[in-house]
């Protein structure tokens, strides 16, 4: 199986990026991850409308653009189904039954992701109804795929 994470912006503190390899580290027994950091659209802090969504375009554009043919598309999006760590670990089971070994998993910018990427996206995943940074969520989604191929080979992991 094979995992690609596209994201908006880039982890700058040392503290995220050992984190992430480190899980990036222990998930590769299981499966081969490769994480495209996308740029950040720069703009200022209040937008009008108009503006939120040439911002929201242009950086999902970027995200449409990398999308591979054949990838099962995850987007990370705060309304979609919560599942629990065991409902993760199914789910990515089912894929590999279904022979979906390629997904993609899409981590939106601080104004989140646009409606075409949310269309285009066979599943829509939500960790909470928090708000995370997204250098904060990458970790938890790289903790969370580490957790689920350690549930589906029947492997401990503390709790």
């Amino acid at each position: 199986m094979k995992f690609r994470i596209l994201c908006i912006g880039k982890l700058k503190e040392r503290f995220y990026t050992d984190a992430v390899n480190e899980f990036k580290k222990r998930i590769s027994r299981f499966a081969e991850v490769e994480i495209v950091e996308l740029a950040d659209e720069k703009a200022p802090e209040k937008l009008s409308p108009a503006e939120l969504m040439l911002v929201k375009q242009s950086e999902c554009r970027r995200i449409l653009d990398r999308l591979q043919d054949g990838e099962t598309v995850i987007a990370l999006d705060i309304n979609g189904k919560q599942l629990s760590s065991t409902e993760l670990a199914n789910k990515l089971s089912h894929y590999m039954l279904e022979g979906r070994s390629r997904l993609a998993f899409i981590i939106g910018g601080s104004n989140g992701l646009s409606d075409e990427v949310l269309n285009r996206a066979d599943f829509r995943l939500s960790f909470s109804k928090l708000t995370f940074s997204h250098q904060v969520f990458r970790v938890m989604l790289m903790e969370q795929l580490y957790r689920a191929f350690k549930i589906i080979n029947n492997e401990p992991y503390h709790k």
